[in-house]
């Protein structure tokens, strides 16, 4: 959803800004406040005209600290989500976040879709190979695509790798066809 993306981005980015050095720690906290915030209990709750901000922000920080403790930055911006109507934005504003953080770091985050599940060294010794083609520090996670037959597709960002042997037989296909 585009517009929701185009009303996170602000504040993933201000976040950001004022959590630059401790980015990496407050991923974790982040994405237990956007997951509070997208149960449907909880949106009902924060639309409810009759319930102040206060309390809807209090709710979300009450769930999210018995598992993880938020510093005061953390408490302060999900109060101003709360004022401003915005809770529902968080999930979206988590994966902003992540984006910068992980650009900070100089990480990408990859999909490796196989025609079977990779076990975890057959998934290391491809991210290595990986990370020397796409010249970057790769963050891998992998789906099951059985019809892919065989190898690998990757998605990194905007780039994509195709190595799998359907993605060949459709080349077959069109150079015989054409």
């Amino acid at each position: 959803m585009a517009e929701l993306a185009t009303i996170a981005r602000p504040y993933a980015e201000a976040l950001f800004n004022v959590l630059h050095a401790s980015a990496s720690d407050a991923l974790n906290w982040l994405d237990n406040i956007a997951a509070v915030s997208n149960d449907p209990a909880l949106r009902e709750l924060a639309g409810n005209p009759n319930i102040d901000a206060d309390k809807v922000a209090g709710v979300v920080l009450g769930a999210v600290e018995k598992h993880t403790p938020v510093p005061e930055a953390g408490r302060n911006f999900v109060q101003m989500l709360a004022e401003n109507g915005r809770l529902s934005a968080l999930p979206e504003i988590a994966k902003q976040f992540r984006v910068l953080s992980n650009a900070k770091n100089g990480v990408s985050v990859g999909v490796v879709y196989s025609a079977f599940e990779l076990d975890a060294a057959a998934l290391a010794d491809l991210s290595s190979v990986l990370e020397k083609r796409f010249g970057k520090r790769l963050t891998l996670t992998q789906a099951v695509d059985e019809s892919l037959i065989g190898g690998v597709r990757v998605v990194v960002g905007d780039e994509v790798l195709d190595t799998s042997i359907k993605a060949r037989l459709e080349q077959m296909q069109v150079a015989l066809t054409a």
